[in-house]
């Protein structure tokens, strides 16, 4: 019996929701287990902070493009990376100042808001260019292994040592971790396959290009884990692991996802997302860095500004129709 329209949406729609929950979970998973097993093998808490949390919350988006970009989507890959960009700065951001005042200093903002924006900036050179080839993603994570190195070597981040960045979830064993760890790994697979899955389906029901899905729904589903860390840590006003984690997942989802993903097969660059859509992204990242080192602070005013102006960004993806052609 054929499906309706109205009926493989909802079936999609029921794919994206239960994609998003295992890529959640399997997320929380991860880190607590790879945190677990960093503590115990010796590496300074500063090194877990600065990597493992940053890539962690990153790890969603890691899955669902190299998975869509496998599957031939390459539209949901890009998608997913800008629009997470957008959406951790607007989104996460925005309702972190709504709980707590968002404040850093431009001397210990600069160099990772400086490598955010080469990671943004190589990220338009690909586009324009209309592919990310396996040596220039060889090149965009060795830059990043090499930051990473720099960062760890000269303890320049400077992440709170106490914060709910370092729990374990409760992990008392390397057994127990190392099941956790895989547990975690094969629900971030199969979410990120449903998601992709859903995404593409609902796109074509209601007629949207699934890179426009990429940019909203998966962006924001795949965003999540950024905003649960953001507002926990705002709850306990550790201000450094809040910035530490924006600008640190966006310097990964370029550097590291989009690299990785063009490592494992070339990233097609969809035309729709090389207009307003990469220029958005690079807007809200060049203003939230020049932002940061002038201003220095996201009052809560400015954050329900922020949400608006993300609100109305997916908003206008659907109701515009010449920003998706």
């Amino acid at each position: 019996m054929e499906l309706t329209s109205y009926e493989l949406f909802v079936l999609s729609a029921g794919a994206i929701l239960f994609g998003l929950f295992l890529l959640i979970k399997g997320g929380d998973w991860t880190i607590d287990a790879a945190v677990f097993v960093a503590e115990r093998t010796g590496l300074s808490p500063l090194f877990i902070g600065a990597t493992i949390i940053s890539f962690g919350t990153s790890v969603p988006e890691l899955f669902t493009s190299v998975n869509a970009n496998l599957q031939g989507f390459p539209g949901i890959s890009l998608g997913n990376v800008l629009g997470s960009n957008i959406a951790n700065i607007l989104l996460v951001l925005g309702a972190t100042a709504i709980i707590l005042q968002v404040e850093g200093k431009a001397k210990d903002l600069m160099k990772d808001l400086v490598m955010m924006l080469l990671a943004t900036a190589i990220l338009v050179y690909g586009m324009m260019s209309g592919q990310f080839g396996t040596v220039l993603g060889l090149i965009m994570f060795a830059i990043l292994a090499g930051f990473v190195g720099y960062q760890y070597f000269t303890n320049t981040l400077e992440l709170e040592e106490d914060d709910d960045g370092d729990d374990d979830g409760g992990i008392e064993t390397m057994q127990a971790a190392v099941l956790i760890l895989i547990g975690g790994l094969v629900a971030l697979a199969v979410g990120s396959e449903m998601l992709v899955r859903g995404a593409v389906v609902s796109g074509t029901v209601i007629g949207v290009p699934e890179a426009i899905i990429g940019l909203t729904v998966v962006a924001f589903g795949t965003s999540l884990p950024e905003l649960s860390t953001c507002i926990a840590a705002a709850r306990k006003q550790s201000l450094g692991l809040i910035l530490g984690n924006i600008i640190g997942s966006n310097t990964f989802n370029i550097l590291s996802i989009v690299a990785i993903t063009a490592i494992i097969k070339p990233l097609d660059v969809v035309p729709v997302l090389t207009g307003v859509q990469m220029w958005a992204t690079v807007a809200v990242s060049v203003g939230f860095a020049a932002w940061m080192l002038t201003v220095g602070k996201i009052t809560k005013s400015m954050g329900y500004i922020m949400l608006t102006a993300y609100i109305a960004f997916v908003a206008a993806q659907y109701l515009v129709p010449q920003l998706s052609a």
